[in-house]
């Protein structure tokens, strides 16, 4: 049946997962250490957002209220982490000393604390290296320019452990390369995870697969601090099930990525033919009925065009039914980002209890503003590369701008949001019978990011007011036009559509001529040319017993400085040029003197100050006359 075909995989690729354990909590632990061995929770608003393992076995867990958190293990520690930017920090420097092992830089950040690499070109590189007759005694070249920086391994084995757990594989027999690179693969993702640990303090758990969405599931199996591989064979032989498929079929369909939580409802519908029952103490809409990959994937009536005519609607992508058809079974060709110089957006938000007037507003707009006005400076913000003035003398105090502030000095834009987006979360009314609808929905309205946000002379305090009162009013009154009765529990300010500035990196848009003009010195330093020779002299040239050339003139003897070749300088005048083209092309005899007193070198070229005979000088002096 045409519309249950499944695409086949890209089952060369070898993708690795990394998601950090108990990342939030791993930020306070990286600079309080005595803290792992201490049950610890990190704070947000009255809930606990994360806690760290030593936490989670004493009865703790995400998304408990902090009351009942300290009823439960009343001796915790619990830190404030509503300030997000140590995270983002934190994230970007972990992010970096990956992608500084990477060959291709195809290596993508999903939020925080996680990280897919594409580890394909590596692999592949290696295992044109390995000696086959000998996998016990390998050898894992990790740097691209230098074949003595790697580690050893023994390729007949699995690093960590494979999927399915009794998976079997006989170390005296020679393997399939697929087996063979996933071995590989294996053993390369254990070598990162541990230098993560031992170099940056993190620990990981990581997944080893040929797909995104195999990698990202697979990480999930072995936490903390554990990785998984999935094994062939990656596509069903001889009616046996495929190691993938089955690896999918165990799965809730919420869980799967790319099934948002939309469509994993309407997926529990149509499979139960009702709606799924929520469990109230879940927040984020989690349900009591457990729906699988397996149940959707065999249902007799599910197919790509069942689900297109299910899942479509307003707003959604075309195909997305053939899409979530390929998810169940465990395909995805999407393929690892290259690493990015800026980030796609910038988002910041906050949750309330309770947001229902205008002044609670325009505070809250005001906070998240100066938040993302902050956070624009950080990551979009590029150093000049040192040219910036340094001219004490300057008198830029005494004119009309004001003073950079001085983070901001020698700094420039790598890139210019032009999309400012509003979004917020309203609260479903009440009831007549005091409850309330749990509503996840979200509403945006977008509108031109104002030009004057990227001013560096004006304080982040002017700019974030300057935008709540001439931006973000109007798109709030658009968003809800009435003047009373709604209710926020989010809201979340973001810049989007990124026009990358002109630079070095592979996604800048076009180079920086600026700053090619500015090193221009440094790069034709090799090459520039001065002219040392002296002017020329009108006078007896002779050599004297130390075969030392001289000039007389007016009864005076001078050293003749010593002639030099020099190539050509392109930014010479043509006087300038002419001058060393004939110097160069000079006789090195024409100081010699014989003895015999003739005077006929005394004739000197106007022009050009060559010296010669005066027989010849009518001559020479007709090449100063020819036309060019």
């Amino acid at each position: 049946m045409e519309a249950r075909k499944v695409p086949a995989r890209k089952d060369h690729r070898i993708i690795i997962h990394f998601d950090y354990d108990c990342f939030y909590a791993s930020v306070f632990e990286a600079k309080n250490p005595a803290l792992r061995s201490l049950p610890f929770a990190v704070q947000q608003k009255q809930i606990i957002v994360t806690c760290n393992y030593e936490a989670r076995r004493r009865g703790l867990h995400k998304l408990q209220l902090i009351k009942d958190a300290r009823r439960t293990c009343p001796e915790v520690i619990i830190e404030l982490g509503e300030d997000i930017s140590r995270f983002r920090d934190a994230s970007k420097e972990l992010y970096g000393f990956i992608k500084s092992f990477s060959w291709n830089d195809k290596i993508e950040r999903l939020g925080f604390d996680e990280v897919w690499m594409d580890v394909t070109d590596m692999v592949e590189w290696n295992m044109s290296c390995l000696n086959r007759n000998n996998l016990h005694e390998s050898f894992f070249q990790i740097s691209k320019d230098d074949p003595t920086v790697g580690f050893s391994f023994d390729a007949t084995a699995i690093a960590g452990h494979p999927y399915p757990k009794d998976y079997a594989f006989e170390s005296d027999q020679t393997p399939d390369d697929l087996t063979l690179r996933f071995r590989l693969g294996s053993h390369v993702a254990m070598y990162l995870r541990h230098q993560l640990e031992q170099q940056r303090g993190y620990t990981s758990t990581v997944g080893i697969a040929t797909s995104k969405l195999l990698a990202k599931l697979a990480g999930n199996l072995n936490k903390p601090k554990g990785q998984t591989t999935v094994m062939p064979p990656l596509v069903s032989l001889d009616g046996e099930s495929s190691n993938v498929t089955k690896f999918m079929d165990d799965h809730e369909i919420g869980k799967v990525p790319g099934v948002g939580f939309k469509l994993a409802q309407k997926l529990r519908e149509f499979y139960l033919q009702r709606p799924a029952e929520f469990d109230s103490g879940l927040v984020y809409g989690g349900t009591k009925e457990r729906v699988t990959v397996a149940d959707l994937r065999s249902h007799p009536e599910v197919n790509s065009e069942i689900l297109e005519k299910l899942l479509s609607g307003p707003g959604s992508p075309h195909g997305i039914g053939y899409k979530i058809w390929c998810l169940l079974h465990g395909v995805d060709d999407s393929e690892v980002s290259s690493a990015r110089a800026v980030p796609r957006q910038i988002s910041i938000e906050d949750s309330y209890i309770r947001l229902d007037t205008m002044p609670e507003i325009i505070k809250e707009l005001t906070i998240l503003a100066k938040s993302l006005l902050t956070r624009m400076r950080i990551d979009l913000l590029g150093s000049e590369d040192d040219f910036e003035a340094t001219n004490e003398d300057s008198d830029l105090e005494h004119s009309a701008v004001p003073a950079k502030p001085a983070t901001t000095i020698g700094k420039k834009w790598l890139a210019h949001p032009k999309t400012l987006r509003l979004t917020t979360r309203p609260r479903q009314p009440l009831q007549p019978d005091g409850t309330r609808v749990r509503s996840f929905k979200r509403i945006s309205h977008s509108a031109p990011l104002p030009n004057f946000v990227f001013s560096l002379n004006e304080t982040i305090e002017r700019l974030a007011d300057k935008l709540v009162s001439e931006a973000l009013i109007s798109m709030f009154r658009k968003l809800h036009p009435e003047k009373a009765g709604w209710n926020l529990s989010l809201v979340n300010l973001a810049v989007t559509n990124m026009a990358e500035a002109a630079g070095e990196s592979k996604t800048a848009n076009g180079r920086d001529i600026s700053n090619m003009f500015r090193k221009q010195e440094d790069v034709l330093k090799d090459f520039r040319v001065t002219d040392d020779s002296p002017p020329p002299l009108v006078g007896k040239q002779k050599v004297d017993a130390g075969g030392l050339s001289t000039v007389q003139l007016n009864g005076s003897s001078f050293p003749e400085a010593e002639k030099q070749h020099e190539v050509l300088p392109a930014q010479r005048n043509v006087e300038e040029a002419e001058n060393v083209m004939f110097d160069a092309d000079e006789d090195e005899d024409t100081g010699w003197d014989d003895g015999d007193g003739d005077d006929e070198m005394d004739e000197c070229c106007g022009e050009c100050g060559l010296r010669m005979p005066g027989f010849a000088m009518v001559a020479h002096r007709r090449f100063h006359v020819q036309p060019v």
